[in-house]
């Protein structure tokens, strides 16, 4: 979830139905190249070989997730200041691209980490689909009630911060979170895919397409990370 939240007067929802019909498109196929660039990105690494390099600098201390995990949100931040700015597209598209490398970064340790726990890439496809019925499921509810879910901001706000110091304490402390860490973060990774869908339909300015495609792949890309977890605890 990303915490931009365009909410000003000339929403799409105030467009016609044109306009309405072909930022949805066009936020989705930008979403779409993330995914692909995503997946692409973690293909090369992974069969680079870098995803064990990546696993020992990250893995031989708690200080090394530490450390990913606050490079990470730099990075996610200046990432979607620029995806949400109003300058020019180059600008906004450095931002997206920018946080869909951030993501494969991130990502490479626990995906190499899920490999060799199971012993195939199998895992990695499994989760994939795992987590596409479960965006399929709450977009089909976002655009069939076509309610407007902006009232779970704050909660997601709080619930971030949550996650965040608990996350901190188990790096720093060194305890582990456990399986129902996992699925409280996929039921709150599920609504942060809402609560984008629904901005989507009702918040975003015309022409910040590319700063919704960030946001929802941002909480997909969430939902993927806990549900691939949750899949890994029950093969370790």
């Amino acid at each position: 979830m990303n915490s931009y939240n365009p909410y000003h007067v000339g929403s799409i929802a105030e467009q016609p139905e044109d306009q309405r019909a072909a930022f949805i498109r066009k936020t989705y196929w930008h979403l779409a190249g993330a995914l692909a660039a995503f997946a692409l990105l973690e293909t090369v690494l992974l069969k680079s070989g870098l995803g064990n390099t990546a696993l020992q600098l990250v893995g031989g201390s708690r200080f090394g997730w530490l450390a990913l995990l606050g490079g990470f949100m730099v990075v996610g931040w200046l990432a979607s200041r620029l995806a949400a700015s109003g300058a020019s597209p180059a600008t906004q598209y450095l931002g997206l691209a920018l946080y869909v490398v951030a993501e494969a970064v991130i990502f490479l340790p626990l995906m190499t980490m899920a490999i060799l726990i199971t012993g195939s890439p199998l895992i990695l496809g499994q989760a994939g689909v795992l987590t596409g019925a479960l965006v399929l499921g709450l977009t089909t509810v976002a655009f069939t009630t076509r309610k407007d879910f902006s009232f779970l901001g704050g909660m997601l706000k709080i619930g971030f911060f949550v996650a965040l110091g608990l996350i901190l304490a188990s790096l720093l402390f060194g305890f582990q979170l456990g399986l129902w860490f996992s699925l409280v973060m996929v039921v709150f990774a599920g609504g942060a895919v809402l609560y984008d869908t629904s901005n989507l339909i009702h918040r975003y300015a015309p022409g910040q397409h590319v700063a919704a495609a960030l946001s929802l792949f941002s909480s997909i890309a969430l939902l993927f990370w806990y549900v691939l977890r949750i899949l890994m605890s029950q093969r370790n």
